[in-house]
């Protein structure tokens, strides 16, 4: 199995990075912002920079737009998972697209209210995971596997 691992560096990149007792022996690679704490955290790993900062930006969507086409169709990942934010949505529709399965973890300090990523998302996410079950009133089709932290 080939994982792909989108998300923006900081927060959402340790959220993944702490699935990895999951993806720690599956090939994968991963789709982050090329800033200082992504390249320490994902030393020796496979990483494909994409364009920042994302958020309510139309130039980052088209530029992470060609990337994920790019990407997915050299890497043909089986998964991609991704907890946020705004790179993950491109990477996710054109996926789906291209076949892949897809996995979106609600971040942790969601307790009550949608991400703009996960409400763009969550109608085309094969697992919808969240960490607290009020998300489930959000997202109904979610499952709350409790705090990965």
């Amino acid at each position: 199995m080939k994982i792909c691992l989108v998300g923006s560096s900081g927060g959402h990149l340790t959220h993944l990075y702490m699935l990895k007792p999951f993806w720690k022996d599956k090939d994968r690679f991963w789709v982050t912002f090329d800033k200082e704490d992504a390249r320490s955290v994902l030393e020796g790993e496979k990483m494909y920079p994409c364009y920042y900062p994302t958020n309510r930006s139309l130039k980052a969507l088209i530029v992470n737009t060609k990337l994920a086409w790019k990407v997915l169709r050299k890497e043909k990942p089986d998964l991609i998972i991704s907890s946020g934010a705004a790179v993950a949505v491109p990477f996710f529709y054109i996926g789906k697209l291209l076949g892949s399965k897809t996995i979106y973890v609600e971040v942790f300090d969601r307790i009550n209210k949608p991400t703009m990523t996960g409400k763009i998302v969550y109608p085309i996410t094969d697992k919808f995971i969240v960490e607290w079950e009020e998300m489930k009133k959000v997202y109904p089709k979610a499952i709350n596997l409790g705090s990965i932290f």
